[in-house]
């Protein structure tokens, strides 16, 4: 099977052939403007399939560059799909006409909830056209199904997503950001659709699997993603949803968030042309923990009426991070592979996935997941085991019998091995603790 991926050697695409490299029926295209990195990215690739370095470009005649390459799948991994011109849905409409199955990993909203105008089309030509094949709606809302599953009603939606600031950004992503930073965006708030201005809300949040080490707390600012224009329409009842990103160093964020109020107040019309600036500065000034992260919060009523809320939680160590974006396509395409296509027709991917097809994918990355719950029935729980959360019930026994404990005091005494670090702070706390030697 011939799989086209425009801006394959890019930050989004290049990872999606890394995590395709592995399927031995597949020949990856690998294409872009630059032949010469294609072709890099086709030597660093090791697995089964086989691979092409080829020339696109999508200001030139697509349908006829996609009719002279043959694919039979295009995946569209360039962006900012936020900024596509005046015909945003030229690949789309080439592929329509071709005949041939279409994703993309669009993240903006507009984009990806247009996408649907083509379905009729598509299924007249029995072939999948799916939008927003990314992180964002198609992972959110698989965990967002997971966590309202026995809700009768969810009424608030809250996520965010906080990347290693040494993941590295590309620039196609700091161009989307920039184009709408300061600008109103539409989003679901007590009910009723409402505007919001992009990067001028702000929250922080801790993002804690049980069991791994939290990140920090994090400050998140309002984005646009397709899930504020999408998950609304997938849980009547719904009254608020909000969506951020977190990057840090935190400095650099604000200094975002500054600027982003200028472009609100309308002193500068857009933050666009600083984007290849953001860029560098992104991408050079980097420092913090070489892990990111993300979450969502489900609050809602249970079957007995009472009030619940549930989150799940992601910590991506190292440089796995950024192969979560591309993991939506990746596990569609697993389905394919062993005859389990999508259905005909165009629309947002939003329901192609559940949270059981990632976590496969996550088991194969240093990526640590988990869910903690402040039901009724753990708001009288040991403060130790509401912190923990699951992670409470793998302790030893003698552990959780002696962190049992919801008032008064308890004494407990028995033997522990310290293990003292080197430096000298490490050796002052240990004397004043009066630790053994």
């Amino acid at each position: 099977m011939r799989i086209l991926i425009l801006g394959g050697y890019g930050t989004f695409g290049g990872n999606l052939a890394r995590l395709l490299a592995r399927h031995e029926r597949l020949t990856l295209l690998i294409a872009g403007r630059s032949v010469e990195k294609a072709r890099a990215l086709c030597k660093s690739l090791s697995g089964n399939s086989k691979s092409e370095a080829v020339f696109f470009d999508r200001d030139q005649n697509v349908q006829e560059q996609i009719a002279q390459i043959k694919p039979d799948l295009v995946v569209d991994a360039m962006g900012p799909y936020q900024v596509y011109g005046d015909d945003p849905y030229r690949v789309v409409k080439a592929c329509l006409a071709l005949g041939i199955h279409y994703m993309d990993l669009a993240d903006g909203s507009d984009f990806v909830k247009g996408i649907s105008r083509f379905d009729s089309q598509a299924r007249e030509k029995n072939i999948f056209i799916l939008s927003g094949v990314s992180t964002c709606p198609v992972l959110t809302s698989a965990v967002t199904r997971r966590l309202s599953k026995n809700m009768t009603k969810v009424s608030r939606i809250k996520a965010g997503i906080a990347p290693s600031p040494y993941a590295g950004v590309g620039l196609n992503v700091v161009r989307a950001i920039s184009a709408y930073a300061g600008k109103p965006i539409g989003l679901l708030r007590d009910g009723k659709r409402k505007t919001a201005h992009a990067l001028t809300e702000s929250l922080r949040y801790t993002i804690a699997p049980p069991g791994h080490t939290p990140l920090d707390h994090i400050l998140f600012s309002l984005v646009d993603v397709p899930d504020l224009q999408l998950l609304p329409d997938t849980q009547p009842g719904l009254d608020s949803i909000w969506f951020g990103a977190g990057p840090v160093p935190e400095i650099l964020h604000r200094m975002l968030i500054t600027l982003s109020w200028l472009v609100r107040f309308r002193i500068l019309p857009t933050l666009l042309p600083f984007a290849k600036l953001f860029h560098f500065v992104l991408n050079t000034a980097r420092w913090g923990e070489h892990r990111g992260g993300m979450f969502v919060s489900v609050e809602g009523t249970d079957g007995s009426g009472k009030r619940v809320e549930r989150s799940w939680h992601l910590v991506a160590e190292r440089e796995d991070g950024p192969f979560i974006p591309s993991m939506a396509v990746a596990a569609i395409m697993k389905k394919v592979l062993s005859e389990e296509l999508p259905a005909s027709g165009a629309r947002p991917a939003i329901n192609e996935l559940e949270l059981e097809d990632y976590e496969s994918l996550f088991q194969e990355k240093a990526i640590h997941i988990g869910e903690r719950a402040s039901d009724v029935d753990t708001k009288d729980a040991p403060l130790y085991e509401r912190t923990l959360g699951p992670a409470f019930e793998a302790l030893p026994l003698p552990l959780r019998e002696m962190h049992n404990l919801t008032s008064g005091m308890k004494v407990a005494e028995g033997t522990a091995r310290v293990e003292t670090g080197g430096n000298i702070f490490a050796r002052l706390m240990h004397a004043i603790l009066r630790f053994p030697k």
